[in-house]
């Protein structure tokens, strides 16, 4: 964006307008946009600057050599890799921290005696099963990057496997939950 503004569109110019049709211009706009007419005084001091650059031969032909220079080449915008691009080891850390934030905020939900605080407890348990899809999403990844791709059957077993972790996972957190 170009941070000089259009000095003909201020003074409501065209730009093969004359010398002449300028100052006629700027008197009428200045007329309507004068602060003791009730008009703004940063539009007086746009509309004086417009006419002090309009006004002068040599420094319209500078202006209007500015004004026809290509803009500059916009700077391309760098942003940081999506989540699945950080790598297998990036996705399994946050998985085990979702985890490990969700079960002690279950735990200290649960040992604090503080059950009026429910919803604290389904957000932890959601925060928990967050990190559950994490841990999933991590494996499946890491199994598509492996060279050659294993076997159907090594990719059920390992779901089977996981699934059991997860599910003896749970069934531990509960036992802890109900019996302490």
């Amino acid at each position: 964006m170009n941070s000089t503004p259009d000095y003909y569109a201020v003074l409501g110019a065209e730009e093969h307008s004359s010398a002449r049709e300028i100052e006629r211009l700027y008197k009428r706009q200045a007329h309507k946009r004068h602060p003791d007419r009730g008009g703004a005084e940063e539009d007086m001091k746009a509309l004086n600057e417009a006419y002090h650059v309009l006004r002068n031969a040599d420094r319209r032909r500078a202006y209007d050599a500015q004004r026809k220079q290509p803009a500059p080449a916009v700077r391309q915008t760098v942003a940081a890799p999506a989540a699945r691009e950080v790598g297998s080891f990036g996705q399994a850390l946050s998985a085990l921290l979702c985890i490990a934030l969700g079960s002690l905020l279950l735990l200290l939900v649960r040992f604090n005696g503080l059950w009026f605080l429910w919803p604290m407890s389904v957000l932890a348990g959601g925060v928990v099963l967050f990190g559950v899809m994490m841990a999933h999403a991590a494996m499946t990844s890491t199994r598509e990057a492996w060279r050659p791709a294993p076997a159907k059957s090594l990719r059920v077993l390992q779901e089977l496997v996981f699934w059991v972790i997860v599910a003896g996972g749970g069934f531990a957190l509960y036992l802890i939950l109900t019996t302490i």
